[in-house]
């Protein structure tokens, strides 16, 4: 067996850098030149914003004490937005110095291509000006840009050279360039082979990059597509559609800063393991008010992480589970008491079972359980004014009925607040999860929902799936209301029997014991932890890996979305849902009516081609409709299939041997049952190995991949096939392909 911990330590040599011709030398001076003025300028924007900041702190000072007087209080906040925006500045800077000047368009407005005639404009992260005011840097997301991703030989727009620049800091690394026009000027000279091929041949890292520098003019139509309505960008795998779609959502903030800065531009991956890959991408443009979330972590006091089995996930995630919460928003709370007997302003009051569910049922009508305590208290005290026959005086009856002690204790237990979470753990009951499901699902499968929940509380965490379920559950019962304590006499107080503390719970005054121990399990109380509150609605909405959200799923996403714009971004091949039409339909219902356009990305810009044709080969032959797009790169390398007997050594020479042969990221994706075996290889290599179970590799990808025992990740996935072609599509360079002996 190789020993884990020499793995990667010896790294392949390193080849000595080309030396570059005179020419080329003479071009990267030239361009390091401007890039040093634009630093320069850089650096003055920098100290401006540092003199607005103290201007904004030594503004709004008062000596007095006391209250403040209406021009002081306009100091303070002018104060406030003087140092925020100056804070915002610096940080905005910041982010740019890296790779800020990344393009060069020599432009010809005349009909010789004369020196006369032509126009130079850099490209870069963000606009820069010299003190004259003129251009230094025109930012990626201008109209006056746009040439540098639009311009083909076909359509040059006017475009002679394009040129991207390869920078590090502030010092630059080399040029490429790409030629526009037959025959170039002879002044001009031309540099590589292509910025593409160039960027495509770069190691993989732990986060995704930007490709502002490299945009083709198909990506570029996608990113600067109408704001308005939905925008759908499909295609295969590697064809660019998760970062199109993030620079999308840095040029609409570019273009309408004022409603999507206000309104929130909310980005939704499909795991944690994936906002982590893309969060820099959009700092990077220039962007840091977005918000990113993983569908397990769209209820901002839940995230969950853990996936359910593919059985129990498609019962959660279908429309039909609508009924099954709708039956527990309505129904008694487990142990409630199933009558009311008290003695109230004189009158003994008996109320059975029917007419409690009666009440309940008229109340749940019109009103949401936790906003309804009133009204709920209200009805019954209607009923009891009937079950004593109207007797006496109705307004003296109601009012001894509201200030009833006996009264609070039974609401308190009748008609408590119920945190969605709570209501789902309901179904641990198997007895009670039968009541509850019946009609809607058979035994089978509400013994596996009952189990899914008895497994939540015993690791103390919930599923991905759930929370689209609570999520819709807290639409449903309302937020958790909380209650001002009422004051109670001393006398009152006495009558409870002479508690050591006193506490609110829902609508009761109880009693409990000060202890040092804690009653419910810890795994409870992580489950339950924190209030859940109001979810966020958002100006735009960018949805990743589209094809695998469930129809609940779409559901809670359409709440945050009802006025919003969409990006929206998947390729059916690769879906984990099974069921794609009905969640088509509910995909739809988020939408609404809104005007939709389609943008296809058609060139595989990740894969090699050997790697590609191995993955294709597997996909067409379960799903001969799957949108298949060109690979543009061979590496010669063709995957590499091996046995094994054992799966922990096979996998770490695999390892062993991919880190001698490549510089970048590696991932080894295994089936869960293989998973504890191969899971002590995760870092090695200082840090480049990783382990990952098949759906957590969505949307990411690496320079190479082990792939462990192909049939179990097709088995254990709930998309079966499709998930495969996922895992098989994640390699830029170099494949392993492990299957048992």
């Amino acid at each position: 067996m190789t020993d884990q911990r020499t793995l990667g330590s010896d790294r392949a040599p390193q080849t000595a850098a080309p030396s570059i011709s005179p020419e080329v030398a003479a071009e990267v001076a030239h361009e390091q030149a401007h890039l040093d003025r634009v630093m320069a300028e850089l650096a003055k924007a920098n100290d401006r914003a540092d003199l607005v900041a103290t201007d904004g702190l030594s503004r709004g000072r008062t000596d007095r004490t006391g209250d403040v007087r209406d021009e002081e209080m306009s100091g303070l906040f002018e104060r406030d937005a003087l140092v925020f925006n100056a804070a915002r500045r610096q940080a905005s800077l910041a982010n740019q110095y890296e790779g800020l000047v990344f393009g060069r368009l020599d432009l010809d407005h005349g009909s010789d291509m004369s020196l006369d005639d032509r126009e130079v404009r850099y490209i870069g992260r963000l606009g820069v000006r010299d003190d004259e005011y003129e251009p230094l840097v025109i930012d990626w997301r201008a109209p006056a840009a746009s040439p540098f991703y639009r311009a083909t030989p076909v359509e040059p727009h006017g475009v002679i050279r394009r040129r991207v620049l390869r920078s590090r800091g502030d010092v630059v690394l080399g040029v490429e360039d790409d030629l526009m026009v037959p025959e170039a000027p002879e002044d001009l000279t031309i540099v590589g082979d292509g910025a593409l091929l160039a960027a495509l041949t770069r190691s993989r890292g732990g986060q995704m990059r930007d490709i502002v520098a490299t945009i083709q003019k198909h990506q570029d139509e996608a990113i600067r597509a109408d704001a308005r309505g939905v925008t759908e960008i499909t295609g295969g795998p590697g064809t660019g559609k998760t970062v199109v779609a993030l620079h999308r959502a840095a040029y609409l903030l570019y273009a309408n800063r004022r409603r999507y800065e206000a309104g929130g531009i909310l980005v939704i991956g499909p795991s944690a393991a994936y906002t982590a890959y893309i969060e820099r991408v959009l700092p990077s443009l220039g962007e840091d008010s977005v918000t990113l979330r993983s569908v397990g972590d769209l209820v901002d006091v839940v995230t969950a992480t853990r996936l359910d089995s593919p059985e129990v996930a498609a019962i959660k995630g279908s429309l039909r589970i609508r009924r099954v919460l709708q039956r527990l928003a309505q129904s008694a709370v487990p142990g409630a008491p199933t009558e009311f007997r008290e003695f109230v302003g004189g009158h003994a009051i008996r109320l059975d079972e029917s007419v409690l569910k009666r009440v309940r049922k008229d109340v749940l009508r019109s009103a949401r359980r936790n906003e309804a305590v009133a009204a709920a208290r209200a009805a019954l005290a209607e009923a009891a004014w009937v079950a004593i026959s109207r007797e006496g005086d109705r307004g003296e009856f109601l009012d001894a009925f509201d200030s009833s002690m006996a009264v609070d204790d039974f609401m308190a237990q009748w008609w408590p607040q119920v945190d969605p979470r709570e209501a789902l753990l309901w179904l641990t009951d198997t007895d009670w999860a039968y009541r509850l499901t019946k009609g809607v699902l058979d035994l089978d499968e509400t013994a596996a929902l009952a189990q899914s929940y008895r497994d939540a509380l015993e690791v103390g965490t919930w599923s991905v799936a759930d929370v689209a379920l609570i999520d819709d559950l807290s639409g449903r019962v309302g937020l958790v209301v909380d209650v001002v304590e009422e004051e109670r006499s001393f006398y009152e107080i006495e009558e409870l029997g002479g508690v050591e503390e006193l506490t609110v719970t829902g609508q009761r005054l109880v009693s409990r014991e000060v202890s040092a121990h804690v009653t419910p399990t810890q795994a409870r109380e992580r489950l339950l932890d924190g209030r859940i509150g109001r979810g966020g609605e958002y100006a735009h909405i960018l949805v990743d890996e589209a094809q695998d959200l469930s129809p609940m799923q779409w559901r809670m996403i359409g709440r945050r979305g009802r006025h919003a714009s969409w990006t929206v971004v998947g390729d059916r091949a690769q879906a984990s849902w099974s069921d794609l039409d009905e969640a088509g339909a509910a995909r739809s219902e988020a939408f609404g009516k809104q005007v939709r356009r389609s943008f296809h990305m058609t060139t595989n810009y990740r894969n090699a081609r050997e790697i590609f044709d191995y993955a294709r080969d597997v996909i067409v032959a379960q799903v001969p409709d799957a949108d298949i797009p060109a690979a543009v790169r061979e590496t010669g390398v063709h995957p590499v299939e091996a046995s094994f007997d054992e799966v922990g050594p096979a996998v770490e020479s695999a390892v062993s041997a991919l880190l001698e042969s490549v510089e970048g990221a590696i991932a080894v994706i295994t089936p869960r049952r293989h998973e504890d075996r191969v899971a002590h290889l995760d870092g090695v290599g200082d840090g480049r190995v990783r382990v990952l179970d098949p759906l957590s590799t969505k949307g990411l990808e690496w320079d190479a991949t082990v792939v462990v025992d192909p049939d179990a990740i097709t088995e254990e996935s709930p998309g079966g096939v499709r998930v495969l072609y996922v895992v098989l599509t994640r390699a830029a360079h170099r494949m392993t392909v492990l299957r048992p002996a």
